[in-house]
């Protein structure tokens, strides 16, 4: 297969992979390559990013390759973040905090196996948000990504921990119906949903 071909599926499969990435060996077998080979083209395509000075860049973190976005751009992209038009959470979003509430600390791949939909949009605005946070690493492989609340959470509800949150004999992640279970949970602090002008105060 032709080398920029291949570049583009690896380009791909790091979009699909978010933030847990992907090692050389994980690309090697998923595209039935030598594992060199595999770094080669991810290398390449690192400098092909930022050659080009794309929105969207290769990270390495401990051997793992996934994409971040431009640094360069960070001013925009904190202007998304805090726009009063996209202030208000979504119900994914929603669903998504109260899972990582409940059983933090937590990978996102358990966060979609309870919701059983995909929730890396939702993870990404509420950490930037400041709603969750990385709290470490889990003991498995690729090393995953643990989510854990923040302190601006317990602010905006008004807790002082999370053992504050109501019991789970009231409200269940385990329900079929994770979106009235949901709305129980944010039902119980405000009533309404929060926006990130009441995050910021």
């Amino acid at each position: 297969m032709e080398f920029q071909k291949l570049k583009s599926i690896i380009e791909g499969l790091l979009f699909m992979a978010g933030d847990e990435g992907l090692t050389k060996r994980q690309l090697a077998d998923i595209m039935s390559i030598d594992a060199d080979y595999a770094e080669e083209l991810v290398l390449d395509l690192q400098r092909d990013l930022e050659r080009e000075e794309r929105g969207v860049q290769i990270g390495i973190i401990a051997g793992t390759y996934r994409l971040t976005t431009n640094p360069d751009h960070a001013e925009y992209f904190e202007r998304m973040a805090y726009t009063p038009t996209r202030a208000q959470l979504s119900q994914a979003a929603l669903e998504t905090l109260s899972i990582v509430a409940y059983k933090q600390p937590i990978t996102r791949v358990e966060i979609e196996e309870i919701r059983g939909v995909k929730c890396e949009r939702a993870i990404h605005t509420l950490v930037a948000k400041d709603l969750i946070e990385e709290v470490g690493r889990a003991d498995a492989i690729g090393r995953p990504i643990l989510y854990g609340t923040t302190k601006a959470f317990l602010d905006s509800f008004g807790l002082a921990s999370i053992k504050e949150l109501p019991e789970p004999k009231e409200v269940s992640l385990e329900d079929e119906d994770l979106e009235e279970q949901t709305q129980l949970l944010f039902e119980r602090f405000e009533g309404r949903q929060m926006t990130l002008d009441e995050v910021k105060d």
